[in-house]
C-alpha cells in the first residue's frame, strides 16, 4: 500500500510512503513559470500537470491512499487564493484521470495530531520541518521549505 500526501499549491510538495513508513518519494510540486493571463505584465506559477502526472502515474497501479490538502481560501489574499484554487483543480484532475482515490484534508486535521499545539504563522512551517527531521532523520527537509506533505502522508499512515 502506498500512502500519498499532497501539500496543495505551487510551493507545495508530494510525499509517498509505504504502509510500513518507508519513504518512497519526497518532491516539490512541479511548476511552470509563465506570463500571467491578464493585460498587465505579471508572472505566475502553475502546476506542471504533465510532470505531476508522470510522478503520480508511477503509483496508479498500486493500492493507494491519497490525501490532498484543501486550499486556503481568504478573500483578503485574493492572488494567493486564486493560485491555490488553480493548483487544486489541476492536481484533482490528474488524480481523477489516473483513477487514484483521494480525499481532501484540512491542515488543522493533520496538524492537530502531528504538530505541537499553539503554533501560528511561520511557527507552523518551522515546526513542520523540525518534526519531519525527527521522523525522517536521513532526509534534508529544508530544501523544500517544509515537510507538510510528509506529515500529511504520515498522518494518513498512522490513522489507517
Amino acid at each position: 500500500m502506498k500512502i500519498i500526501g499532497i501539500d496543495n499549491g505551487v510551493t507545495g510538495s508530494i510525499s509517498v510512503l509505504e504502509s510500513d513508513g518507508h519513504l518512497v518519494l519526497y518532491a516539490k510540486t512541479p511548476v511552470i513559470h509563465q506570463l500571467n493571463y491578464t493585460k498587465t505584465k505579471a508572472w505566475i506559477h502553475r502546476v506542471d500537470h504533465e510532470a505531476l502526472g508522470k510522478i503520480l502515474e508511477t503509483y496508479a497501479q498500486d493500492e493507494c491512499r491519497v490525501a490532498l490538502e484543501r486550499p486556503m481560501i481568504m478573500p483578503g489574499r485574493f492572488k494567493a487564493t486564486v493560485s491555490a484554487i488553480r493548483a487544486l483543480e489541476s492536481t484533482q484532475v490528474i488524480l481523477e484521470r489516473l483513477k487514484l482515490p483521494f480525499r481532501f484534508i484540512d491542515s488543522k486535521e493533520w496538524q492537530k495530531v502531528m504538530l505541537p499545539a499553539g503554533l501560528k504563522g511561520d511557527e507552523l512551517k518551522e515546526a513542520s520541518t523540525n518534526v519531519c527531521a525527527r521522523i525522517f532523520p536521513n532526509l534534508t527537509i529544508k530544501r523544500h521549505g517544509d515537510g507538510d506533505s510528509l506529515l500529511i502522508a504520515e498522518y494518513l499512515r498512522r490513522t489507517a
